[in-house]
């Protein structure tokens, strides 16, 4: 075994632990450290009623711009190290350009003219405050990620209890999770989480393999039958093998896929990027254009005039509104969607729902409820179907079967009284037995009850519809009565007496949802674990033509990336574990309120409410926030675009009209309440969805 724990090594965790993300915390620890000195410098900037007031600025200005403002400067050096200009280049130069102008008029009033001896230290922290604020934003989105994969993590056990084989026999022993080696044969017993991917050797059971499939209905296991690390064993006790650790299991291959989508950028950033790598060498050169004429051909003070120029180019340019404009509206679109019921997490989720042509869904918890219902009920002889749900109820009431909590919801309901039971007995992935009333009754699979001598055929075509229709059959069955010597073969006298279905009911909005999205010329895809007969079954009935069924969590990534590949910008709706990695790769993840946490943090939009209508609302609000955003982006390249030529002097020669840095910084405030007025309009936009 030495040997084996060694190879093992190599194996030693399910998947790279994420950080805890410190930059989150610095960044929102700057923040706050500059909020309340930005405001003291803005007030005393607009009253100037204390002595000192311009020094006051100052020390105040001089840690918002140096201690807050640091991460951006280092990114905005970095920019221009790794030659790829960005917003932050322009950031920094705004910043450092009405900071250092501010100093110089400070402490070296003279070589300006009088009228251009103004400080600008309250533009300098506004600025700093809004980058990081909205800097906060984005990481917060980021820290979500980590603790989706954090959680992940999580859902497998820390240790394994592997079987050894000594000279007295076989001993067990309890060892890290990175130890257990390709081989290795390991207990689980009911109730423990199946450590890592195997084969089932000994004992039968059913394991919840919501994890990876998403269905919430357990899984009967045999020996010989797979089983996947972090999913639950319920209610047997197995042996079983390894056959894939660490890294290479599927719960560390979901993680992987968690971690590679929520890395990749979204249209909207790599547009950014391409515009600012043009728009920053534009106002650089504009700059030292301006500043070059103007101390060429300027008035008196040359020097003066050149630098007023250049730093009220550099002013103006600042993206001070163009950080406004998407944030302010995302801002305000999402708290409108959270009155609504939709809850959403980044700006890239709103950008991209207005423009998707696909839709995904997962069918279990998205579609349907999530939770099995007894959905159908027939009798196949004397007795009434009531009599029927009477002794299965009777018979489930001490029953750990995952069937067993749909077939006594409905006994609640019809407000049926259970008998007593007696001789009860469970065989584990068949069915169960036992005395109602001097009555010997099974309750089970097909299989189970022909092992106790059935061969009755009358309901093979019930059988058939139920299934076809997604349901999961129960028979029940009962001794035949004029069988006198109960202890002959195994059961032998047994007569069916009635079917049972349970299904997953379909949500009463999915209908209508699907239709309208349909008709907007969406085209709707079915994505689930379940078998496939099921997913026809559901499909059919909300008019969905196309389907992938029985897949595994990766693989509803992988369909993503390839529909995406051909050309789709797909958004997916899941509510599963197993839909986080589907989640992440599409362009727009949507989670069912009711979902598990590790696909809320994984998508960009959840639903409150879990109603299929509100992805109808989602996709009006995403529209119109779209549309307020370009509206806002009008607004800030309109006063950029136009107060820049003048801020380089364009209009002196003829008009003697020059933008000093006061205009300026006024151009930048006019564009920011521009910007802030249309973006509060999003608060009353309507969401009603019409037929």
């Amino acid at each position: 075994m030495t040997q084996q724990a060694a190879a093992g090594c190599c194996h030693c965790s399910v998947a790279p632990q994420p950080e805890e993300f410190p930059e989150f915390d610095e960044m929102k620890r700057k923040l706050l450290g500059s909020i309340l000195p930005a405001a003291f410098v803005i007030f005393i900037s607009l009253f100037q009623i204390l002595p000192f007031s311009k020094w006051i600025e100052f020390f105040l200005a001089t840690p918002i711009v140096f201690w807050g403002g640091f991460p951006l400067f280092i990114r905005g050096w970095k920019s221009v190290q790794n030659r790829s200009l960005n917003m932050f280049t322009l950031i920094v130069m705004g910043i450092g350009a009405s900071y250092f102008y501010s100093v110089a008029a400070l402490f070296f009033p003279k070589i300006f003219p009088e009228a251009f001896q103004a400080l600008y230290f309250e533009a300098a922290s506004t600025l700093t405050v809004l980058v990081l604020l909205g800097q906060v934003l984005e990481l917060k989105a980021k820290q979500r990620t980590h603790g989706a994969i954090r959680a992940l993590l999580g859902m497998a056990p820390k240790t394994a209890r592997i079987l050894l084989k000594t000279t007295s026999g076989e001993e067990e022993k309890e060892i890290p999770l990175e130890r257990i080696s390709v081989g290795d044969r390991i207990r689980i017993r009911p109730g423990e989480k199946i450590p890592t991917d195997g084969i089932i050797l000994d004992g039968i059971t059913t394991v919840q393999e919501s994890l990876m499939t998403g269905e919430p209905i357990p899984v009967e296991k045999c020996p010989s039958s797979q089983v996947w690390g972090g999913t639950m064993n319920q209610n047997g006790s197995i042996i079983m093998r390894a056959e894939r650790v660490g890294k290479d299991t599927l719960l560390a291959h979901i993680v992987r896929t968690v971690e590679q989508a929520q890395q990749t950028r979204t249209q909207i950033q790599r547009t950014a990027d391409w515009v600012s790598a043009y728009f920053v060498p534009f106002v650089l050169a504009v700059a030292w254009v301006s500043a070059l004429l103007w101390w060429v051909f300027g008035p008196q003070p040359k020097m003066a005039h050149s630098l007023i120029a250049a730093v009220s180019v550099l002013m103006i340019a600042c993206p001070c509104t163009l950080g406004l404009a998407t944030p302010l509206a995302i801002l305000i679109g999402t708290a409108r969607g959270a009155a609504a019921g939709i809850l959403i997490k980044n700006a890239e989720a709103l950008e991209m729902f207005e423009k998707i042509d696909t839709l995904v869904l997962d069918k279990t918890g998205t579609l349907t409820e999530g939770k099995p219902k007894l959905v159908s009920l027939h009798s196949v002889s004397a007795l009434p179907e009531s009599e029927i749900l009477r002794l299965a109820g009777s018979l489930e009431k001490s029953s750990e079967h995952p069937l067993a909590e749909a077939i006594l919801l409905k006994t609640k309901q019809e407000g049926l009284a259970l008998a007593t039971i007696s001789h009860f007995q469970s065989h584990p992935g068949q069915g169960i037995t036992g005395d109602i009333e001097g009555k010997r009754v099974a309750l089970g699979s097909l299989s189970f009850l022909q092992t106790l001598g059935v061969k009755d055929s009358t309901h093979i075509k019930i059988d058939h519809e139920l299934r076809n229709q997604g349901q999961t059959v129960v028979y029940l069955a009962l001794e035949n009565q004029t069988e006198k010597n109960r202890d002959q073969t195994a059961g032998w006298g047994y007569q069916i007496a009635g079917l049972l279905g349970v299904a997953d009911p379909i949500r009463t909005s999915a209908s209508s949802s699907i239709g309208y999205l349909q008709k907007q010329g969406i085209q709707i895809i079915m994505l689930t674990g379940d078998h496939r007969i099921t997913a026809q079954a559901v499909a059919k009935n909300l008019g969905i033509s196309r389907i992938e069924a029985e897949i595994l969590p990766h693989q509803k990534a992988e369909i993503i990336r390839r529909l995406q590949n051909s050309g789709h910008r797909v958004a997916m709706v899941g509510d599963g574990i197993n839909d986080a990695p589907a989640l992440a790769q599409a362009q727009v993840g949507i989670a069912m309120g009711t979902a598990a946490d590790i696909a809320i943090q994984s998508a960009g939009i959840t639903l409150i409410r879990g109603d299929l209508q509100d992805v109808v609302r989602a996709k009006i609000l995403s529209q119109k926030t779209m549309k307020n955003i370009r509206q806002n982006l009008f607004f800030a390249f309109f006063y950029n675009l136009l107060g820049i030529p003048i801020a380089a002097g364009a209009l002196y020669p003829s008009f003697g009209i020059s933008l000093n840095p006061m205009i300026a910084c006024t151009a930048m405030s006019l564009s920011s309440v521009s910007v802030i007025m249309n973006a509060l309009r999003l608060r009353k936009t309507s969401l009603k969805v019409l037929a």
